[in-house]
C-alpha cells in the first residue's frame, strides 16, 4: 500500500543520510525502533518490579528510532535533524549524551 511504500522510501532516505554522516566522521550509531505496541514497561510498585505490556505513556507521538552523532555543536546536530525524513511527520528531538566515567565500552 501507499503507506508502506512511503515508509520504505523514508527508510532509504534515512540510510542515505546515515552514509553522509558517516562520510563526515560524525556517525556513532543509529537504529529504528520497533512499534510502541511491542514495548514492555518495568515499574517499581510497593518495592517490587511490575512488568506490563505496552508503552510507558499514552501519547500520539512515539520514538521511531535514534541517532548518536559526534558533532561539536547543537547547530550541527540541528542541520542533521533537518535532513531526516521523520521531520515530515513529526519532530526530531536533540539531546546531548551524558558521558560517565567508569562505564564499559559501548557495544552497538
Amino acid at each position: 500500500d501507499a503507506g508502506e511504500a512511503a515508509h520504505q522510501a523514508a527508510i532509504q532516505v534515512a540510510i542515505q543520510l546515515t552514509h553522509r554522516i558517516a562520510a563526515k566522521g560524525q556517525y556513532v550509531a543509529c537504529s529504528p525502533l520497533q512499534h510502541s505496541r511491542t514495548a514492555v514497561c518495568v515499574r517499581m510498585k510497593d518495592g517490587k518490579a511490575v512488568v506490563t505490556d505496552g508503552p510507558y505513556a499514552e501519547t500520539h507521538e512515539m520514538i521511531g528510532g535514534f541517532y548518536i552523532v559526534d558533532v561539536p555543536t547543537v547547530e550541527d546536530a540541528i542541520e542533521i535533524a533537518k535532513q531526516h525524513p521523520g521531520m515530515r511527520y513529526g519532530a526530531v528531538e536533540i539531546r546531548p549524551v551524558v558521558e560517565l566515567d567508569g562505564l564499559p565500552p559501548a557495544r552497538l
